[in-house]
């Protein structure tokens, strides 16, 4: 059976990414920093779970070494690695400063965390992708990393690096689809603190994109930048 691992997976789009992948008999390594939910989430995906699928909860910190090689080590236990998707992300502040105002850590935490670390994990994973009948990597992206938006600098420019990362990244490894996977806005606890005190009920829940991105993940579509809102409207054309 197919094995994933999935970072940010304790709520939001990661834990409703692993229970859509849960429900179609993936194994998965599930992250996330807190322990408790992270444990919470996982026994919600382990009910959704098919046939012998198994699921692993590996709390830690994506920008540390040692817990990315737990995860990699985690994944090799259930038999290998088939998907690697880095969705865990941070704002950094909030609210959000402006680029002319945020400071030198703040941003290096940005950075450490929704760019370096993604493309670090896929280092530690490589040599268990590549040995996948079908390796796939999944970065998900923002629409902030194409667009400019007060206060979104920080954000902005991490997802903009790691867009380039995984386009560089798809020419270097062929045999390894890549994909930056802009979802859209949603109705996160990150979308939240992005707009501390507005109402974003009128945002989509994260299981809605889940659908589409379970058909990205499942078929054909080669290496890119993906917008899940043109690929359901693509799908929806007869």
């Amino acid at each position: 059976m197919p094995v994933a691992i999935v970072t940010g997976a304790s709520k939001g789009l990661g834990k409703a990414l692993a229970t859509g992948l849960a429900s179609q008999g993936w194994s998965l390594v599930l992250d996330a920093r807190g322990q408790p939910a992270l444990a919470r989430a996982a026994d919600a995906v382990r009910s959704r779970s098919v046939g012998a699928a198994r699921v692993e909860a590996v709390a830690g910190d994506v920008t540390d070494a040692g817990h990315r090689r737990a995860l990699a080590e985690a994944a090799r236990s259930l038999g290998g690695l088939d998907l690697l998707v880095n969705n865990a992300s941070t704002l950094g502040a909030s609210p959000l400063p402006r680029a002319s105002a945020i400071t030198v850590a703040t941003i290096r935490r940005i950075l450490e965390v929704n760019t370096i670390a993604p493309l670090a994990l896929v280092q530690e994973t490589l040599t268990l992708l590549r040995r996948s009948a079908d390796p796939r990597v999944v970065n998900v992206t923002s629409d902030a990393s194409v667009e400019h938006y007060d206060s979104w600098g920080g954000y902005g420019s991490s997802k903009a690096a790691l867009d380039h990362l995984s386009a560089t990244l798809a020419v270097e490894e062929p045999g390894i689809r890549v994909w930056a996977v802009d979802p859209g806005d949603m109705r996160t606890a990150m979308h939240q603190d992005a707009f501390p005190g507005e109402d974003i009920s009128d945002r989509p829940p994260p299981d809605s994109v889940v659908p589409a991105l379970l058909r990205l993940i499942a078929g054909g579509t080669p290496s890119g930048r993906i917008r899940v809102a043109e690929l359901a409207a693509a799908e929806d054309r007869p």
